[in-house]
């Protein structure tokens, strides 16, 4: 069970998972065509009525993993937090060391609006407002283990972030995220213009934080 799966007490929000290895392929099936529906009318539009037309599965084949449209959301946005990660993480591991801590956050921004500009389901699950209280703990958690990203990539440059009562890892990528979701609330991405407003105010929370002058 997953880390965001324990965080709902209602079990309608959380993919039930199958050992059967048969029934694996039905249920990326299921996602994939989720994904799409997404993709093309919005998060409003999907049902798992429709889905299962569009697939041609019985609704119970469905509703047997994903008791509700909500299981499914929050399972997509817990495999795009991954796949988040995942890129920034391999990003990461090719900027040299000794580069200024303000050129690997440069890189750390570019690649996570890279990242959204290529998955379109995670805007609209992870940018585009909460559906659930599911999928908000999946933004959350991303933006608490991606706080702890940008602390070590900070440290490897020199540079340590205070042990407060507030985390400032976290909230320096609470920053860039803010610059995003109100960049693909107005124009349904992440413009040019918000992506470095987002460097922006994240090399100013640290700046502050760490008492830095430019």
């Amino acid at each position: 069970t997953s880390k965001l799966a324990r965080t709902s007490a209602d079990p309608r929000l959380s993919a039930r998972k199958s050992t059967k290895e048969r029934a694996k392929p039905r249920v990326a099936a299921v996602l994939l065509e989720a994904e799409r529906m997404i993709v093309e009318g919005g998060v409003s539009s999907f049902s798992i009525p429709l889905l299962a037309e569009r697939l041609g599965f019985p609704r119970a084949t469905i509703y047997k993993f994903f008791p509700t449209p909500y299981a499914v959301f929050n399972e997509l946005a817990l495999r795009e937090v991954s796949g988040l990660e995942a890129h920034l993480l391999e990003v990461m591991q090719h900027v040299a060391s000794e580069a200024p801590w303000t050129t690997a956050l440069e890189v750390m921004v570019n690649a996570a609006a890279a990242y959204y500009g290529r998955h379109p389901v995670a805007c609209a699950l992870l940018l585009g407002g909460p559906v659930t209280d599911g999928s908000y703990h999946a933004l959350e958690l991303s933006i608490t283990r991606l706080g702890k990203l940008a602390r070590r990539a900070l440290e490897l440059r020199g540079l340590r972030l205070p042990r407060t009562t507030v985390d400032i890892g976290a909230l320096t990528i609470e920053c860039g995220t803010s610059s995003f979701r109100l960049s693909y609330f107005l124009h349904g991405r992440i413009t040019p213009a918000y992506r470095r407003a987002a460097i922006d105010a994240m090399s100013a929370y640290i700046e502050r934080s760490l008492g830095l002058k430019r």
